[in-house]
């Protein structure tokens, strides 16, 4: 498969650090502009969009061979099942039936000033009511929904490469 794709492995990190730059943006765009205050869930998975771009970047600009594309491979696929997990919940918990769904919680800004960071964190991944609501959804998908999507293809990218290697590149198309 890969050999029809005549791309090499960083160029394709590259393709997964724009991807989720451009999450982090939609996800600006939501806040600031349409005014949907992100729950914690929401920020959870804000949190693995930016690592996953990170570990995305690193490998891009280090460009490594063969035994450093497949650390970062994993890696980058690690960080995004990681962040898949977080979208699941939140996706879980939309689709609670009413009287199932966890209360709300104190807001973010009180938690961070008033609670250890450990319940910090636990609050966070695993959401309170508020992560149930649904405030925006395309083709049947809500946020989560779609951002589960988004790191299920960034978990892809990032595995595939494990096995894009140079000798893949270099027979292309002209081997058919």
């Amino acid at each position: 498969m890969l050999e029809k794709i005549k791309l090499n492995p960083r160029t394709w990190f590259f393709i997964g650090f724009f991807s989720c730059f451009s999450m982090l943006l939609v996800g600006a765009y939501f806040q600031l502009v349409k005014q949907l205050e992100p729950c914690p869930l929401c920020i959870s998975q804000r949190i693995a969009i930016f690592a996953t771009g990170i570990v995305f970047l690193a490998a891009s600009i280090h460009n490594p061979r063969a035994l450093g594309r497949k650390i970062y491979a994993i890696l980058g696929a690690l960080v995004a099942l990681t962040g898949a997990g977080i979208s699941t919940r939140h996706v879980w918990l939309q689709n609670l039936p009413p009287d199932e769904v966890p209360e709300c919680g104190p807001g973010l800004d009180y938690v961070f000033e008033h609670f250890p960071l450990s319940e910090t964190i636990k609050l966070m991944l695993n959401g309170t009511g508020e992560c149930a609501d649904v405030l925006w959804t395309f083709l049947g998908l809500s946020i989560p929904g779609w951002t589960l999507v988004a790191f299920l293809m960034l978990a892809t990218i990032s595995i595939l490469q494990y096995w894009n290697n140079n000798t893949l590149i270099a027979r292309g198309l002209d081997d058919e």
